[in-house]
């Protein structure tokens, strides 16, 4: 049976921060934290050893596969930081022409700094997913 890899922990975000080598990252990751919050209601949650959620949702694919997720996370990596976004919605894709310097993944974002990007857009992204995700799985939360 397959077991969901990224759970959320009762880990601290805040250490998890603190343990952040670059300064510069660290900051942003502050910087994140502060907007996801802000924007979403939500309290920040570890997922997994290294990504920060807002909110969740469970998923249930039609193979049968489910599990539970972030409505919205973000993961300050080493060569870049992830932005988690709900994928299937066209209106994110138009978000991000307008974002600033970013590359894509098939659900992830992402970017160098925060200062790369439209803090506004950001903020659209998450309002766009969160609502996204809530109609498509309503018994979420």
């Amino acid at each position: 049976m397959y077991e969901q890899k990224t759970k959320e922990t009762d880990d601290s975000v805040v250490e998890f921060i603190e343990a952040i080598e670059s300064k510069k990252k660290k900051e942003d990751a502050y910087r994140l934290l502060d907007i996801f919050t802000e924007e979403t209601g939500y309290e920040a949650k570890m997922w997994g050893p290294s990504i920060i959620g807002f909110g969740s949702y469970h998923y249930i694919y039609k193979t049968g596969h489910e599990g539970d997720a972030p409505l919205v996370g973000f993961s300050p990596r080493k060569a870049k930081i992830s932005l988690y976004f709900a994928t299937g919605d066209q209106e994110r894709e138009t978000l991000l022409k307008d974002f600033g310097k970013h590359t894509s993944g098939k659900s992830c974002v992402y970017i160098n700094k925060v200062d790369d990007i439209d803090i506004d857009i950001l903020k659209k992204l998450i309002h766009q997913s969160v609502a996204f995700l809530k109609k498509l799985y309503p018994a979420s939360e």
